[in-house]
């Protein structure tokens, strides 16, 4: 399977990502093996989206990180993103 996900942290930034070994990649962002998301540990994992086509899952990445793909986000989660972790 081909993972998109949604990761938060404490102030409120989100990370979008994809992989296929999600358990494995999270726990790789919360010991700072991401040079992205290093400096803003610790996460959660806010969201996950599974597909069997690695294409459909990065297309799906790839919108999630427009700003339509945002205002998407911020629709669907809008319980999860106002609750503090």
């Amino acid at each position: 399977m081909f993972y998109v996900y949604i990761l938060r942290n404490l102030k409120g930034r989100l990370y979008i990502g994809y992989t296929t070994d999600l358990r494995q990649r999270f726990r790789q962002h919360n010991d700072g093996l991401s040079i992205a998301t290093k400096p803003y540990r610790p996460w959660k994992l806010l969201f996950y989206e599974a597909y069997i086509s690695t294409k459909d899952a990065k297309r799906r990445e790839m919108y999630l990180k427009t700003a339509k793909g945002r205002t998407t986000i911020k629709t669907m989660l809008t319980d999860s993103l106002t609750k503090p972790l």
